[in-house]
């Protein structure tokens, strides 16, 4: 992938890891489908970080102009699926 992942200055770098490691499986959400509970937990510590609907709203929209992956579809088939090992999978 050659593009930069939407991250801000004022996040430390654990937060910052935690943001890209979000992103990372996204995109395999996209290439080979992920694990709906590990999707989830990359979520959750997304959320720590962006904790805002705006901000949320805000870094998805920048991350899918340079990568073409929309987190926000990956995160509503996550939230519409109940089932823990199913694998959440975009074309």
């Amino acid at each position: 992938m050659e593009y930069s992942y939407p991250i801000s200055m004022d996040w430390t770098t654990e937060e910052i890891i935690s943001v890209v490691q979000f992103f990372e499986a996204i995109e395999k959400v996209y290439d080979k489908g992920v694990e709906r509970t590990q999707l989830m937990e990359q979520y959750r510590k997304f959320k720590q970080v962006v904790p805002g609907i705006g901000e949320e709203k805000k870094v998805f929209r920048e991350f899918e102009e340079v990568s073409g992956y929309s987190a926000y579809h990956a995160v509503k088939k996550l939230k519409e699926s109940s089932v823990d090992t199913e694998i959440i999978k975009l074309p």
